[in-house]
Formats: C-alpha cells, sequence, structure tokens
C-alpha cells in the first residue's frame, strides 16, 4: 500500500510531539480504568459493531470523516495524537486502510492497543476477471521493463507492488458486506473489549450475542433474497460483492475491479456491455458515493436505470444525519436488490 511522503513527515513529528505527552497519557489512562474506555475506529462496520458491543462501557469515534476513501484517508497530528490517547485503536489489519500499518510504528510506545478486526479471517480470492486481465497484462509488462531497462527494475519493481496492494492483490477485503464473516470481525472485537475491561465482560457478551443473531437474521435475509431473484447477475461499478457470489450464488458484473479506480480498457468495456445485454440486465448499480464517467457511459449504453448499493467502507454525511447504523443500511441494500434480481 503506497504512504505518501507527506505521512512519513507526518509520522516522524507525530511521534516526536508523541513522546512528550506519553507520561500524562499514561498517567489519565490508569487513573480512568474504571471510567468508559475509548476506541477509535476506521471503516463504517467497525465503528458501529464496537458501538453495539461496547454499549455505555465505550465510547467510539471513527477517525474516518464521513464519505472518505479508506485507501487514500492521511491523518493528521491531531487525529494521531487523540488516537494515542485512546485504549484502543481498531482497524480492518487487512490493508484496507492505508495509514494504519504504518500508525503501528508511530504509536508503539503508547498506551493504546492496536486491533486488527479481521484476524484470523481468510480473504476470498477475486472473481474479477478484468482485475485479473489487468494483471496478466502487467506481468508481461514488468517483465518487459526487467528485459530492457535494467537500471530502472528496483524502482519499477515497487511501484508495481505498490499499484497491486493498493487494489489489493487477488483477494477481496469487502469482507463486511458477509453477515457470517461480519460475526467474526464482531467476535474479535468483542475479545479485545474483554481484554481490555474485565468487569465489563457480561456486557460486552450479551451484546455481541444480540449483534450475531441480528447477523444471522440478515445472512437468511440476503439468501432468501438471492435465491427467490428471477436472476441472478448485477451490473455494477465496482467489484465489491464477491463475498456475496461466494455465499448465495450472485454474480457480478462489474465495470471497476476491486478498486474503484482499477477501471477496464475499451475491449473490456465492450465485453461488459455485451454480458449485461445478453442477461437482459435493466439496472447500473453505483456505489453510495461515487458515479465515475466511465460507469455512466456503460450505463447509458445498456439502457439501464441507475440503482444504489451502499459498501458501507465509509458513512455518508446523509447517513450520519439520519442516524443509520449498519442493518438499517443493509436493509436497503436489501431493497436494492430486490429490485435489481426481478
Amino acid at each position: 500500500m503506497k504512504v505518501k511522503a507527506t505521512f512519513m513527515a507526518l509520522a516522524l513529528g507525530t511521534a516526536t510531539f508523541l513522546a512528550g505527552c506519553g507520561a500524562d497519557n499514561s498517567n489519565e489512562q490508569t487513573s480512568g480504568k474504571d471510567d468508559k474506555l475509548t476506541v477509535y475506529t476506521t471503516i463504517f462496520p467497525l465503528q458501529d459493531f464496537t458501538k453495539k458491543i461496547g454499549g455505555e462501557e465505550v465510547n467510539v469515534e471513527s477517525v474516518l470523516p464521513p464519505g472518505v476513501d479508506a485507501h487514500s484517508y492521511e491523518p493528521t497530528t491531531k487525529d494521531m495524537v487523540e488516537i494515542a490517547k485512546g485504549d484502543a485503536f481498531i482497524y480492518s489489519g487487512i490493508g484496507l486502510e492505508g495509514f494504519a500499518d504504518k500508525a503501528q510504528d508511530t504509536l508503539k510506545n503508547e498506551d493504546v492497543t492496536m486491533v486488527e478486526a479481521a484476524k484470523g479471517i481468510e480473504l476470498a480470492e477475486s472473481t474479477h476477471a478484468h482485475e485479473d486481465e489487468h494483471a496478466h497484462e502487467d506481468e508481461h509488462a514488468h517483465e518487459d521493463e526487467h528485459a530492457h531497462e535494467d537500471e530502472h527494475a528496483h524502482e519499477d519493481e515497487h511501484a508495481h507492488e505498490d499499484e497491486h496492494a493498493h487494489d489489493h492483490g487477488d483477494t477481496d477485503p469487502h469482507i463486511w458486506l458477509d453477515p457470517v464473516l461480519s460475526i467474526q470481525l464482531a467476535e474479535n472485537i468483542k475479545n479485545e473489549l474483554v481484554e481490555l475491561k474485565p468487569d465489563s465482560k457480561e456486557e460486552f457478551e450479551k451484546n455481541y450475542e444480540d449483534l450475531k443473531a441480528q447477523l444471522e437474521e440478515l445472512d437468511q435475509k440476503l439468501e432468501t433474497t438471492i435465491s427467490e431473484g428471477k436472476h441472478k447477475e448485477i451490473l455494477v461499478s465496482h467489484a465489491a460483492y464477491g463475498y456475496w457470489e461466494k455465499r448465495y450464488g450472485l454474480t457480478q458484473i462489474s465495470v471497476a475491479g476491486l478498486s474503484p479506480t482499477n477501471e477496464p480498457s475499451q475491449k473490456q468495456l465492450q465485453s461488459i456491455i455485451k454480458e449485461a445485454n445478453e442477461h437482459n440486465i435493466k439496472y447500473f448499480i453505483f456505489d453510495q458515493n461515487l458515479e465515475p464517467k466511465v460507469s455512466k457511459l456503460v450505463q447509458k449504453e445498456v439502457g439501464a436505470e441507475a440503482l444504489t448499493l451502499h459498501n458501507l467502507e465509509s458513512a455518508t454525511k446523509d447517513d450520519v444525519a439520519n442516524k443509520e447504523d449498519y442493518f438499517s443500511i443493509m436493509d436497503k441494500n436489501i431493497e436494492t436488490l430486490k429490485k435489481a434480481l426481478n
């Protein structure tokens, strides 16, 4: 994952600043062990699950502003200082958040627990054919570069690796859209909260069981919705729904790859449009915060009506204003799926 020079400068400056306030932070946390935990999170599902499990015992804040791209977000010095004052920082740990892994180095001497919420969860392989095609082309181009431009090989190799890291390589990071895998995310969060505040274990366990039951119910809703659809294909702007393919038999025809910036070639665009027409697709599904020009072009060529699926990576300003949670957004997604599949 690329980390810009600005972040490296930020990390160095922040580390110096944090060193000066470390003692005060430690004393502040020690004196407040019986008070509420303060937890910072990244993507929206982690924030929402932590709130639901923590209940009255935990104050939860996301470091990501509404609508921001988790891949490219860079924290301010103030953000890092606030995280350092907290009891825990919960992030996915799957390379999704561009800054989180580096934040570990900056915060390693602080009294804040770093939590990889997706620890132990096996990511699915990408099912996006166009992305695989790009990877195949890139591989050959990379080999040619080695053959003809040896003096630039080392630099180009790092650029090539960084590009694929940003696009998540061959694995799909959107695990939170799968309710079954979300149970594992929630359990990992619950276990960490129990470690941090064992006196509240009973409440954390109860809240987790309530959340688990809701996720199991959501799993059944998705299974029923997709199984009862007249067809199983959806045309989407971004290949975020691979876990629905894997678990429920859905087929996504996607314009962009796992990263919204992974756009198809002209030849691939023609293939996407042809496939959509073969399946008589009537709806084009955009993400909640993006309507890329290339996707608008495909929508127009297919003659499809626009719909929206919320990938839940980040909440929008409207989501915050309307006090939406993971389940209210997923219920809207189910309604969108019902329309798109019938």
